[in-house]
């Protein structure tokens, strides 16, 4: 796993540097296959024994052989990263030992597909390989997405359509790699709100199952299911987030790229702990800024690395995470509609407590209008405008090469005035 981990790691390299290249995503995925690794500066292609990851860089010391040209030490970093968190998620989601039991698993939930649908034909070593196999791909995304995010601020298409489209389509050929299925509910919990609830909202609130049948009966519909589902719910959260923040703030609150990043992270993982993603997020990115005491309001930061992270702690940490914090809250049934459009409203109303509390302490409220800057090209733009005739304020000049006239933009007025 560790070298394998590698070897990927060199190619995500080589997608880091090519994908944002371009701009549309055919052109993006080309650029990943158009040729081998060479070179930037001589173009020289680089020799497989000195493309062999980790040890390449060290054997030629940071350099490139031909030209000498220094190699960021961020190519060997990467690939050692990617490395060790290939053995991370492998040791984390594969319990050792053939006595192991998947509830060892750390992506282990009691309402799994070992439960709904069933493992069916599948091996339970051959379940837990085919679903590590399929996080490992969102890893790998997020990770290459993460690393161009924060690098130029973008988060191109490359690095997140493809593998969303590989998601839903893995997802419903198998059936199988969800982390819990796509709905279900508490009968007790639901019974508890039947006291403070209106007695016309009673039979929304007492089923007598906790997940659809059908569930298990059509497990590849089912694994649609679970991934559109997070596909949807994933992008929404992110533009309805965006949309209102920038209406409020005034500038914009989050990219485009966030919104489809997200939705990626919905089809590898389902609604549940995609929303659990984004809002640890949210506390990751307002931590590290603290900590690192580079917290300005009107400054800007990559937010793809934080989704990425919080996506990797959520699905490294499913185990926990989902007994702990998320099942009781998720079993909600019919009341997480009402919840969500509470949360909708107080949202906005959040960002402008934030507000006054910036208007109370002096802070602007919104980013200063940038000040113009006289500088030295616009004052040799200035005096070339003012003194177009090169005779000006002199005696006339010889004729010279009449490419100095036209570069000027007085070619014609100087022969008209000179015809000799």
């Amino acid at each position: 796993m560790f070298w394998m981990g590698a070897c990927i790691g060199s190619f995500l390299n080589v997608c880091v540097y090519r994908i944002p290249l371009a701009n549309s995503l055919w052109d993006q995925l080309k650029c990943i296959a158009v040729r081998g690794s060479f070179c930037p500066r001589c173009k020289t292609p680089i020799h497989w024994y000195d493309n062999i990851p980790i040890i390449g860089w060290l054997s030629l010391r940071g350099r490139c052989r031909s030209c000498g040209q220094s190699i960021s030490m961020r190519y060997p970093l990467v690939e050692l990263f990617n490395a060790l968190l290939f053995v991370l998620v492998y040791w984390l989601e594969v319990p050792f030992g053939f006595s192991q039991e998947l509830s060892k698993s750390a992506v282990f939930a009691d309402l799994g597909p070992q439960s709904i649908p069933g493992l069916g034909s599948l091996s339970p070593l051959m379940f837990l390989h085919l679903r590590m196999v399929f996080h490992l791909v969102l890893i790998e995304a997020l990770l290459v997405a993460s690393l161009i995010d924060w690098d130029l601020m973008i988060i191109p298409d490359g690095t997140t359509i493809p593998q969303t489209i590989f998601a839903v389509v893995a997802s419903t050929i198998f059936g199988r790699l969800h982390l819990v299925p796509a709905w279900h509910q508490d009968p007790f919990l639901l019974q508890d709100f039947r006291i403070a609830l209106p007695k016309s909202l009673h039979p929304w609130l007492t089923p007598e199952w906790s997940v659809p049948e059908w569930f298990s009966t059509s497990p590849h519909l089912h694994g649609l299911l679970v991934s559109v589902a997070g596909l949807v719910v994933g992008a929404t959260i992110v533009a309805v987030v965006r949309s209102i923040g920038t209406r409020v703030l005034r500038r914009e609150a989050m990219g485009d790229g966030d919104i489809f990043l997200m939705a990626m992270v919905g089809a590898f993982l389902g609604w549940q702990a995609t929303v659990i993603a984004f809002f640890l997020a949210a506390f990751l990115a307002s931590a590290a800024q603290i900590v690192t005491l580079s917290i300005r309001l009107d400054k800007e930061i990559p937010y793809g690395p934080y989704l990425s992270l919080a996506t990797l702690l959520v699905l490294l940490g499913w185990k926990d995470v989902w007994e702990h914090f998320a099942k009781r809250f998720f079993s909600l049934g019919p009341m997480l509609i009402p919840l969500a459009l509470l949360m909708l409203v107080m949202f906005p109303l959040l960002l402008l407590v934030l507000q006054g509390i910036k208007w109370l302490i002096g802070i602007p409220l919104h980013p200063p209008a940038p000040v113009a800057v006289w500088t030295a090209a616009d004052q040799n733009q200035f005096v070339a405008s003012e003194n177009v005739d090169r005779n000006q304020g002199r005696w006339p000049i010889e004729p010279d090469w009449p490419g100095n006239a036209a570069a000027r933009g007085t070619g014609y007025e100087e022969q008209w005035k000179n015809p000799s």
